[in-house]
């Protein structure tokens, strides 16, 4: 059984920090390709940035300066770290292995002051 767990969401001010974290059981982690979207309220849902089994990574234009998504194998979870937050990023964050069905429930990310 294929399980995506999200945490580390949660209230911050604008300019901000958070990590954010997916951790999966259920599916060879190591040889996955590990995605990050998000949803606003009334949004459709929009990929942030993905990190491919050979860690190699793609960014979405809004998320190129400021998200940094990384892999630790060995714990088979994937890392967005998020800085310099603004009230725009305001969405629940979903993880995903590509090229599959396999979603985790989400976090929530509030940016607010």
């Amino acid at each position: 059984q294929v399980q995506l767990v999200e945490s580390g969401g949660g209230l911050a001010q604008p300019g901000g920090s958070l990590i954010l974290s997916c951790t999966a059981s259920g599916i060879l982690f190591s040889v996955s390709n590990m995605g990050w979207f998000r949803q606003a309220p009334g949004k459709q849902r929009e990929l942030v940035a993905f990190i491919r089994s050979d860690s190699s990574t793609y960014y979405e234009e809004f998320a190129k300066a400021r998200f940094t998504i990384s892999r630790d194998n060995a714990k088979n979870t994937a890392y967005l770290q998020m800085s310099d937050l603004k009230p725009e990023d305001t969405a629940v964050y979903y993880c995903k292995v590509l090229d599959s069905d396999y979603w985790g429930r989400g976090t929530q990310v509030t940016v607010s002051s």
